[in-house]
């Protein structure tokens, strides 16, 4: 089961041959994205050849791929092509579910009604602009934001779950917003129950096998809803056990069968989508690693995984051309192992363009890479 995970996310050796970032995106349904840097590393695990140069090309000039607010209402970035239907699914449900967060950041609905459209009139006659830029015009219009509170970043999400704006062009290394209309050309978008469907079978094609459960947390939709979608798509699935409950999985993935011998090593980023694709995350990683990979602070570290299953958590410090990747093992690293982390490591570095030294606290293990 696990392999089948790994290699509907794009994280075995014969699955990771695409070289276009939209491409990868469509395959996996987008990439959680609050951490852009993070969300390239997780293109790069997905895929052969790419660079982080052709990854923010896409971005910033080719316009191919695009990073909102969607599923679960955080930030993700998606193939272009599929921005318009998911926000069309998504973004009325997470605008309303942050009604009570708004109230508490003082954003009234009048406030709301009239900063989204001054976004759109300033975006319209500006182009890009950074939050505190925006919030300044804003306030000259007579949007007035608490500055020291997260109201401006809720009233900017808001305006991109109501499929305003979206986020453009870094500047400086910051943020930059710009009009959806602007940046991605528009698209007519299939009625709720053809969208739910097609979430639904895309969800299954990217994380399968999965229960219904898992849909509902990674795309933050109700479960009445959830079950729709998966009525809709259920010409193209078929039902397995997952741990003892119900699941679906794309039929023609039923044929595949796991390689007797394998080694995938894949060097995932912090937030990547493979964990946080599911209700739980048990499967696919140990009780003492996960309490390594979320040690506070709403963040999930970068972790190892072989052969669908996390072994090790990693960090990487930069300093300027040269980087220094440590890696914690949770349990004895094989020299199969050993040698699949060290062609990422060296796959890291080419990605990003710098030079990378890495160590493995710890000891390997005797024997041949597990199976």
């Amino acid at each position: 089961m696990l392999w089948l995970r790994a290699r509907a996310q794009r994280l075995t050796n014969e699955s990771a041959t695409a070289t276009r970032p939209h491409a990868i995106l469509h395959d996996v349904c987008g990439l959680q994205a609050q951490v852009w840097s993070a969300a390239t590393l997780g293109m790069r695990a997905r895929s052969t050849g790419l660079d982080a140069g052709t990854v923010n090309r896409a971005l910033n000039h080719d316009r191919s791929i695009v990073r909102t607010w969607l599923m679960r209402g955080t930030l993700h970035v998606v193939a272009a092509e599929d921005v318009r239907w998911l926000l069309h699914l998504l973004g009325p449900v997470f605008a309303q579910a942050a009604a009570r967060r708004h109230a508490q950041l003082a954003l009234d609905d009048d406030l709301k009604f009239r900063g989204v459209a001054a976004i759109r009139t300033i975006l319209g006659d500006t182009g890009p602009l950074t939050r505190y830029e925006l919030v300044d015009r804003l306030r000259k219009r007579r949007v007035v934001l608490d500055a020291k509170t997260q109201a401006p970043i809720h009233l900017i999400a808001l305006a991109g779950l109501l499929g305003v704006v979206c986020l453009g062009p870094d500047r400086n290394g910051e943020a930059t917003y710009v009009l959806l209309d602007d940046w991605v050309a528009k698209a007519r978008t299939p009625a709720r129950e053809m969208a739910l469907a097609e979430l639904a079978r895309r969800y299954f094609a990217a994380f399968g096998p999965a229960t219904v459960d898992d849909v509902s947390a990674w795309s933050g939709l109700p479960m009445s809803e959830v079950r729709s979608g998966i009525a809709g798509a259920r010409a193209n699935l078929a039902e397995v056990s997952v741990q003892g409950k119900p699941g679906f999985v794309l039929k023609q993935r039923l044929a595949l069968r796991v390689p007797s011998v394998r080694t995938d090593v894949r060097l995932l980023p912090a937030f990547d989508t493979y964990f946080l694709g599911y209700r739980r995350r048990g499967l696919a990683v140990s009780p003492a690693l996960q309490r390594r990979l979320q040690r506070g602070g709403g963040w999930l570290h970068p972790a190892v995984v072989v052969n669908g299953r996390a072994m090790a958590a990693w960090s990487l410090r930069r300093s300027g051309l040269r980087g220094r990747l440590t890696v914690e093992p949770f349990e004895a690293l094989t020299k199969a192992v050993r040698a699949g982390v060290d062609n990422e490591v060296a796959d890291v570095g080419r990605f990003l363009g710098i030079s990378v030294q890495s160590e493995v606290l710890g000891r390997l293990a005797a024997g041949p890479a597990d199976q």
